[in-house]
């Protein structure tokens, strides 16, 4: 499995709030969910997006957002409306005790009715464990990608189409969610160039592709540069020196970094014993894994699964 494959596995949109809203001015809606992530599709008309941090950002028709929890943020249909009488609604589903509130709300489809000016798709991504963490570090607090029109028609129609509640329309967005979240990311990760991350742009790397694939897929093996210089066709010299242009650290420094990251996750979100998980991640015994992970992380494993638990 690829790195970004790996990271998205821990965030679906698997039974995620929904939402197909036409709305009208004056209006704005109250993200309260704490979601990991959220997508918001711009099928007509636009707004402005509110961050916590007073971070303001215009979308419009077209756009597509990703914003990274957990803050609560706003979306209106302009920054002075939240300050005058308008249309608010809220999205806030997922907490054990919480009632999906707002003015209106009526299911999936919700607004003041067909002929709004602004139409929109609301995604709210629901996370299982804590993989999904190394994902959110490599993400903007807000990122916007545009579409072209004849995308937003098609996903207009689709939600349209799930806003009836027919058979299977919940599943139906969640496989579209998450499709679209993947298509989102690697465009936003493809048009970022260096500000992606090492493990992007590695994978984009004809020398290090072959190599990278082979680790992430077999991680428990004994890799040597040497080893993974020979999946990539070169000199053990050629692909260090490339390796650490591209990936800002030498090839053993990011595979002691995933493999550390990897055991971490494997800690706080499985039962597996540490001798277990030493072997899933390459290390023959739980003694040198253990000394391995406490320097990585500044923490033992067992702290590190106390604290989860």
């Amino acid at each position: 499995m690829d790195p970004l494959s790996s990271l998205l596995s821990g965030i679906r949109a698997e039974g995620s709030v929904v939402s197909h809203a036409v709305l009208t001015a004056p209006w704005s809606i109250t993200f309260a969910d704490a979601a990991p992530l959220t997508m918001v599709n711009v099928l007509r008309g636009g707004g402005t997006l509110l961050l916590s941090d007073g971070t303001e950002r215009a979308i419009r028709a077209g756009d597509t957002a990703i914003v990274r929890g957990p803050a609560p943020f706003r979306l209106a249909d302009e920054p002075a409306t939240v300050h005058r009488p308008h249309t608010a609604y809220e999205i806030n589903c997922f907490a054990a005790d919480a009632v999906c509130t707002g003015q209106e709300l009526d299911g999936i489809h919700w607004g003041t009715g067909p002929h709004g000016a602004t139409a929109l798709i609301v995604g709210a991504y629901r996370a299982s464990g804590h993989r999904h963490e190394r994902l959110l570090r490599a993400l903007p607090p807000v990122l916007v990608i545009s579409e072209d029109a004849e995308v937003c028609a098609w996903l207009e129609n689709v939600a349209a189409d799930a806003a009836r509640l027919s058979a299977g329309s919940q599943a139906l967005m969640d496989r579209l969610l998450d499709w679209a979240l993947v298509c989102t990311l690697r465009t936003w990760f493809d048009r970022a160039g260096a500000d992606a991350p090492g493990w992007y742009r590695g994978l984009a790397d004809p020398v290090l592709a072959p190599a990278l694939h082979a680790f992430h897929g077999r991680p428990a093996e004994s890799w040597t540069v040497a080893s993974l210089a020979a999946r990539a066709g070169v000199s053990r010299a050629l692909f260090a020196r490339r390796f650490t242009e591209l990936m800002g650290r030498p090839p053993l420094a990011y595979l002691t970094e995933c493999r550390m990251d990897e055991a971490e996750t494997l800690l706080a979100d499985t039962d597996l014993s540490i001798a277990q998980i030493a072997r899933t991640v390459g290390y023959a015994d739980a003694f040198g894994f253990s000394a391995a992970f406490k320097r990585h992380k500044g923490r033992s494993p067992s702290t590190v699964r106390t604290a989860a638990a």
